[in-house]
């Protein structure tokens, strides 16, 4: 499980609690979930949460600066990103996820020529948005994906909505990304949310 979007301290660390396997923080200022200028992570954080650095269309310096100030795992990339972008940021021993915006129209050629740079693939809900749109895409375009590259799902997830993905099978399905679908408010996730997510998961 991902908990994305996070950016409040005290939310941070009552999510923390909940022990998700990722936590996500948002550093592209167009976001209503932008962490901001003068984000820091608290130090408290529990070190087995891995630390994803979301980006859009940006600069490999700044991403890696940001990723040694806040001392990231992954980043992840959003936008018109390129291979070589991906093996620039593995050379400085980070994890990557490329995100895919999926639609009717989208086409699983795309994602060829990241397979042996990205770690993950993210399939988010296609919009004139970068993620947090609470809108679920078709799953059914997922069985046109050959599935080598294990992925995260994204793209309105609740509790309700991942009890119908646990029952595909046939997927390479490493993790679900959760944001606007727990949310109380931008970048304040709800507890209670987790927690039922967190119980079908374990169950």
């Amino acid at each position: 499980m991902k908990i994305c979007g996070m950016r409040d301290t005290e939310n941070i660390l009552q999510v923390a609690e909940l022990q998700p396997d990722y936590m996500g923080f948002i550093f592209y200022d167009k976001s209503k979930r932008f962490v901001g200028r003068d984000f820091t992570l608290p130090s408290s954080l529990d070190p087995r949460i891995k630390r994803v650095g979301v980006f859009v269309n940006e600069s490999t310096e700044k991403m890696l600066s940001l990723a040694r100030l806040h001392k990231l795992d992954i980043i992840q990339l959003h936008g018109e990103k390129s291979v070589s972008q991906c093996l620039d940021l593995k050379r400085e021993k980070l994890g990557v996820i490329k995100v895919f915006l999926v639609d009717e129209h989208f086409t699983f050629a795309d994602v060829e020529p990241f397979k042996n740079v990205a770690d993950y693939f993210l399939f988010d809900t296609k919009s004139d948005q970068y993620g947090g749109t609470g809108k679920i895409f078709d799953w059914n375009l997922l069985n046109k994906y050959d599935q080598e590259v294990p992925f995260f799902l994204s793209g309105g997830l609740s509790a309700k909505v991942i009890e119908a993905a646990k029952k595909v099978d046939r997927w390479n399905l490493h993790a679900y990304d959760l944001n606007s679908g727990i949310e109380v408010s931008p970048g304040v996730k709800s507890i209670i949310k987790i927690e039922e997510v967190n119980k079908l998961l374990t169950t």
